[in-house]
């Protein structure tokens, strides 16, 4: 969601902000700003619409520290009152979050003689800040949080003083040499500075050019922990695509080995997940499992359904994270929250509530440090690297190699699954990132297709078992970046409602691949024929029956049935960029939607 960066050092601050910033752009945004000081005044440059915007009425600015936001507006319509930073006095603030007592501080400050000029939420914060303000920023920000209810990442500017705060919404510390940096994610800063270090829940850190002191929320000092960041400049740079989700659907295949690196060993049958913090005596006595995630996460883990379902006979439920507080979940299950970024709100929120049942909770995100591993039991990662786009494609990807593995290994451990059977499945999961590969090198057949239905209003996408979940992510895809009306389905449901809307109009993308279920999904194409339907099948490179049902044939490699869903989604994936990419549709930056969803 929206991005914070900070600096103060010795260089000037407007262009490192504004570079900064851009490397926030994937996140999402209506409108920006900077605000730095310049010698004896704090100078404000904001408006609505794209940080280049800003950045051409910028004068010349030799001030040395500052802030900056990118806002996707909650509070407020997009404009240039409204965006970041907000000013009261001397005190300019910028704000991730939403303060949900804003109306009652409103009218206490309006009766202390403040005045408003925005519809913002954030600009509460400003004059909170300055109302308590007596020398000492520090001091201030302490003072006005405390009046604060609802969550907040800020970055507060008085002066040369610059202080740091978060609550439920990510903020981290760049240390460098005679300058430091804030930032809301580590691209923005990565150019800068390797040495990273996450502020907690309820921590305050001020920030000179020679220091950052870090404070709880009693205003007793803290020691932190200083991260060093592998990741190079190249990988969050687009190195030649078109755009950043081009690379990372070619990325795939690293990102899976990295996934599975160190973790398997086809030869033995062994698996070792690093963070699960669960003995097999323990996972053998686990009763019911409950998956808690948002958006593409989510497929990610109706997947997980199936395949814990299959290979352990333990009952799961998927529960959309925003939903979960309204259901209940019984000590002694355990609960996994899957989110990429480790600070979606709604799957933190529903994580809390599974602590407060007394669950067991295990997390799968790609981001180390991040908030969510703070608060489980045990966590896996990713490992699949920066991702850019907003659109997820190779961390869902990963998210399935991680489920895959604990899947097979809790089938292990509960004596599901044979010595045999792992050591097969392993040896062709491992086969799955070259595979990825091929279907990458095909992709014009891919294209080809996306362009002839790009003008398509409606586009359904069906599968059973397995590939249910990724009949529901290909619609996500292609909803997201390409504005298509996209729905996903259980192709047993189609009978009962959406033939209503299948017409010689509507495309149809069927995942027919080889398994128990073929001859069924076989049956269902059939169905959608009879309507005069145009379909495009996802089938086995190997099944020559396909195409006698269908118009068109998208060919993928041919693996165990259980593991085909992580090859069509790929398939999918290429086909909504592909799609978006014949509409002109900007497809790194989707309208209305962020990376992170910080708030609920």
């Amino acid at each position: 969601m929206c991005g914070i960066v900070g600096y103060n050092g010795r260089r000037k601050a407007a262009p490192i902000l504004i570079d900064s910033l851009k490397r926030l752009e994937y996140r999402g945004y209506d409108s920006a700003g900077i605000a730095v000081f310049n010698e004896s005044a704090i100078e404000v440059y904001k408006d609505k619409g794209k940080i280049a915007d800003v950045e051409k009425t910028l004068p010349e600015i030799t001030g040395t520290v500052g802030i900056g936001h990118t806002r996707w507006a909650t509070h407020g319509k997009p404009n240039k009152v409204n965006a970041h930073p907000h000013v009261s006095g001397n005190v300019v603030v910028v704000h991730n979050g939403i303060i949900e007592n804003y109306e009652q501080l409103k009218d206490k400050l309006t009766g202390s003689g403040y005045i408003f000029v925005s519809e913002t939420d954030t600009e509460v914060l400003a004059h909170l800040v300055n109302y308590y303000y007596k020398g000492d920023l520090t001091d201030a920000v302490f003072s006005a949080l405390k009046d604060i209810k609802g969550s907040y990442a800020i970055a507060v500017l008085c002066g040369s003083e610059l202080v740091a705060a978060r609550k439920d919404s990510p903020l981290i510390i760049g240390i460098g040499s005679d300058e430091n940096f804030i930032a809301s994610d580590i691209p923005a800063i990565l150019k800068y500075t390797r040495k990273i270090i996450y502020l907690d829940d309820l921590e305050v850190a001020t920030v000179t050019p020679d220091s950052v002191s870090f404070f709880d929320f009693n205003k007793q000092p803290v020691e932190k922990k200083i991260n060093n960041i592998e990741w190079d400049m190249e990988a969050a740079e687009k190195s030649g695509y078109e755009h950043f989700m081009l690379k990372e659907i070619h990325e795939q295949p690293k990102a899976l080995h990295e996934t599975f690196a160190g973790r398997i060993s086809e030869l033995e049958g062994n698996i070792s997940l690093d963070g699960l913090n669960l003995t097999e005596t323990q996972v053998k006595g686990i009763p019911r499992i409950s998956i808690i995630a948002c958006g593409t996460s989510f497929n990610a883990g109706l997947l997980g359904k199936y395949l814990f379902e299959h290979l352990t006979d333990v009952h799961v439920d998927v529960e959309i994270a925003s939903e979960f507080r309204y259901a209940h979940s019984s000590p002694g299950s355990l609960v996994i929250a899957i989110t990429q970024s480790g600070e979606t709100a709604d799957t933190l929120a529903a994580l809390r509530e599974a602590k407060g049942f007394g669950c067991r909770t295990l997390a799968i995100t790609n981001v180390v440090g991040s908030t969510i591993t703070r608060e489980v039991d045990g966590v896996i990662y990713i490992r699949s690297g920066p991702e850019i786009g907003v659109a997820a494609t190779k961390t869902f990807v990963s998210q399935l190699g991680v489920l895959y593995l604990l899947a097979f290994y809790f089938g292990k451990c509960k004596g599901k699954l044979s010595s045999d059977s792992i050591k097969r499945m392993l040896a062709s999961l491992k086969r799955i990132p070259a595979q990825i590969t091929r279907i990458n090198s095909n992709k014009e057949i891919i294209r080809k297709y996306a362009e002839k239905f790009s003008a398509s209003n409606d586009i359904f996408f069906i599968g059973r078992t397995f590939n249910y979940p990724i009949a529901l992510e290909g619609a996500l895809k292609l909803k997201e970046i390409s504005y298509i009306h996209a729905e996903g389905y259980a192709a047993g449901e189609l009978k009962h409602g959406p033939l209503a809307l299948i017409t010689k109009n509507t495309p149809v993308i069927a995942i027919a691949t080889k398994g128990l279920i073929y001859d069924k999904m076989v049956n269902n194409i059939k169905e959608v024929k009879a309507r005069e339907a145009p379909i495009i099948a996802i089938a086995d490179e190997k099944d020559t029956e396909i195409e006698k049902y269908v118009d068109a044939v998208i060919k993928i490699p041919a693996t165990e049935d259980i593991l085909s869903p992580i090859l069509a989604i790929v398939v999918m994936q290429l086909f909504s960029y592909y799609t978006a990419r014949a509409r002109n549709c900007p497809i790194d930056q989707p309208r209305n939607l962020a990376k992170s969803v910080t708030v609920e």
